[in-house]
Formats: C-alpha cells, sequence, structure tokens
C-alpha cells in the first residue's frame, strides 16, 4: 500500500495529510459527510464512519497552569481527564483552550483539530487505551474527513507522550 489509501472522492491534502506523506507513514483516507448541526464532531464520524467510537479519537487543546498549550487525544466514547493532562505534561492544571487559540496554535478549526500538522510545535498526549486497537482515526484537518492509522505511528508521527488521560464519558 502506498502512504495512502483514498476513496473515489479524494479529499484534499490537509496539514495533517501533508506530515503524514512526509514521514512516510500509512494512513486511510476517511472523509464523511459532516452535518453542519451537529457539534459532537467526534461522536459523529464514528457514527458516519460506522467505526467503534473508542476507537475514534478527538484532539482537544489546553491551556497549562505553565502558560504552555498542549494536545490531549481521547477516545470519542470518553472525556479528558484534564488534571491527568496537566500531569502528563509536568503542569499541575489545564483547562480547555479558548477557540481562538486552538485556531492561532493549530490552524485548525474545532471539529477539525489534528494533532498532526499542526501551526504550532505542542506537547500531545494520546491516551493509553489507543494501544488496545490495530488502528485508531484521527481528524484529518478538516470537518468530515479522519484518517486511520496503527497507534504507533500516531505516537511517532505527534512525538507523543502516551499516559492513561480519559475518564467515563459523564452524559
Amino acid at each position: 500500500m502506498n502512504a495512502m489509501s483514498r476513496t473515489m472522492n479524494t479529499p484534499p491534502a490537509t496539514p495533517a495529510t501533508r506530515a503524514l506523506d512526509r514521514l512516510g507513514i500509512a494512513y486511510e483516507a476517511l472523509p464523511y459527510a459532516h452535518d453542519p448541526d451537529v457539534t459532537s464532531y467526534g461522536a459523529e464520524a464514528a457514527s458516519a464512519l460506522g467505526l467503534d467510537p473508542a476507537s475514534v479519537y478527538k484532539t482537544l487543546v489546553v491551556k497549562l497552569d505553565t502558560g504552555r498549550f498542549a494536545m490531549a487525544c481521547v477516545p470519542v466514547s470518553t472525556m479528558a481527564d484534564l488534571k491527568a493532562v496537566a500531569a502528563a505534561c509536568g503542569a499541575k492544571k489545564a483547562v480547555l483552550a479558548a477557540e481562538a487559540d486552538v485556531r492561532r496554535l493549530t490552524g485548525y478549526v474545532l471539529g477539525g483539530v489534528s494533532p498532526l500538522g499542526t501551526r504550532s510545535r505542542l506537547d500531545v498526549v494520546i491516551d493509553a487505551q489507543a494501544h488496545e486497537h490495530p488502528r485508531v482515526c484521527v481528524s484529518g484537518g478538516r470537518r468530515g474527513f479522519d484518517v486511520r492509522l496503527s497507534p504507533d505511528d500516531l505516537v511517532r508521527a505527534c512525538g507523543a507522550h502516551v499516559a492513561d488521560i480519559a475518564r467515563a464519558d459523564e452524559h
């Protein structure tokens, strides 16, 4: 398989896919029809793609009490434990970053934030549950577009730390 297997409707290249291509990492492009009324982007991706929500990861940008920003990738079936994210990044507290900061730091819009190909280099922490799956999905850098790859390749591509940072969704 070449670096990417695409469907007939080849999605446009994004900073995320270009980063994977540069690294020679194999991935599968998974475009889907995004409903503009949906705001639970990760759950929408899992449903639209017919995938186990535990294998589809959402990417959150957090601001640490040190003033730095970081990214946390957790299954869409869970929530990020912000205290655990902070600890994994050497901080005491973390809060979700403001939307303007997310756009400025990543170059992506909410619902299309990928841990790959970001505008600024941020620490990335991926929940350890990723290694329970042969392949996981993350945003490909646009709403309605995910990429699927091995957890090890995701960690390598992001220069990520792996830690237990997810907790059960309270909803």
